[in-house]
């Protein structure tokens, strides 16, 4: 992906003597199947067995034109197909043929002896909303599943690779995590939400001893994508800015700076000591168990209060931050509170429509 995505690929071209050779199938060329490294089904699937992923299905047809036009651009960017052959099994799956497919325990083929006959596997995944191309995109050992119809480009396809592979479909809703990725990579917009104020982890630990607030500790890489979304775009929106700015310190904290950091009257260090690229404290705040992005929510005595793994989009992050910034926590559960959240701004947006 180009803004923000780096892989080096190599691409050897080898010359080949015009000697008599045995006769060998010729290979599928670049313009035919781009620069992702497709498999078949039953590979990806026996290869799932020993190291998941998520699995990105390209359904097409021999005589579709605009599958063909999907491998000649969307999957003829090298760093798109550098995504895609890193973090995807990816199986290009003919609508048409008699592969016998065993998928979640189930025998799936091809019955029809027309020539355009479509395979069972095509109608449990598309219904009765055949169309090519088609791709879907499968993770969280097979529990989520996003279909998706038609052409792809880049764009398009971009905030569906991150939604399945940084396992945000945990947290958000596709289409709400689309509009915020492209807010956050393609907005060029001058009007922008004002900046808010970060603060650096020990300029929070100083300026708390004077103004005690809660700590919003954002956990985050520069390679995570979703935290580059959720920084950009969750932080900032009116839903929460203003209230985070007046009840929160807001700390970015990189998980892999090489900074010393002290906390609770210890000093934490990133020295590969802990067997990972990341900042010792990060792992102790997250209990060892890091998920990017991660937000560490603590109390004004510095006492951890919540960890919240996975992407937040604003509608998220609201009564999460109003939970504990009025002290709810102290006197309801979570599920209860959110609830009366929802019923609440339900009856503030009928007002609204009356006014």
């Amino acid at each position: 992906m180009r803004r923000y995505i780096h892989l080096n690929l190599i691409f050897i071209l080898c010359c080949f003597s015009a000697k008599a050779q045995p006769v060998k199938q010729a290979q599928p060329t670049v313009e035919e199947q781009g620069l992702v490294k497709w498999m078949s089904f039953n590979e990806a699937l026996e290869l799932n067995k020993k190291q998941p992923k998520p699995f990105l299905v390209d359904i097409y047809t021999d005589w579709c034109g605009w599958c063909k036009q999907m491998m000649r651009t969307t999957y003829s960017d090298q760093n798109l197909a550098g995504y895609i052959n890193t973090w995807f099994y990816p199986v290009k799956f003919n609508a048409e043929g008699h592969d016998t497919i065993v998928y979640q325990g189930v025998k799936y083929f091809n019955p029809g002896k027309e020539p355009r006959s479509t395979h069972q596997l095509v109608i449990k995944f598309l219904g009765d909303r055949i169309s090519y191309p088609s791709t879907i995109f499968i993770g969280n050992n097979f529990l989520y599943q996003l279909n998706t119809s038609g052409y792809l480009d880049n764009r398009q396809i971009e905030p569906i690779l991150v939604y399945s592979v940084e396992n945000i479909f945990r947290t958000t809703a596709y289409e709400e995590f689309k509009t915020h990725f492209q807010k956050a990579f393609y907005d060029t917009s001058k009007t922008k939400e004002p900046a808010m104020k970060w603060y650096g982890f020990a300029e929070a630990q100083k300026l708390n001893k004077k103004e005690p607030r809660k700590f919003l500790i954002d956990i985050y890489t520069g390679w995570c994508n979703g935290c580059n979304v959720m920084n950009k775009t969750t932080f900032s929106d009116p839903l929460v800015r203003d209230y985070i700015s007046k009840h929160y310190y807001l700390v970015d904290l990189n998980a892999e700076t090489k900074d010393s950091l002290n906390f609770e009257g210890k000093t934490y260090f990133n020295n590969g000591s802990n067997g990972t690229p990341f900042h010792d404290l990060v792992m102790e705040l997250t209990h060892r168990s890091l998920s990017l992005p991660t937000l560490i929510i603590l109390d004004e005595n510095m006492k951890s209060i919540d960890t919240l793994p996975f992407y937040l989009s604003p509608e998220n992050l609201e009564p999460i931050a109003l939970f504990y910034g009025d002290n709810a926590y102290k006197t309801m559960k979570w599920e209860p509170y959110l609830k009366q959240f929802g019923e609440k701004k339900k009856e503030k947006e009928k007002e609204k429509e009356k006014k």
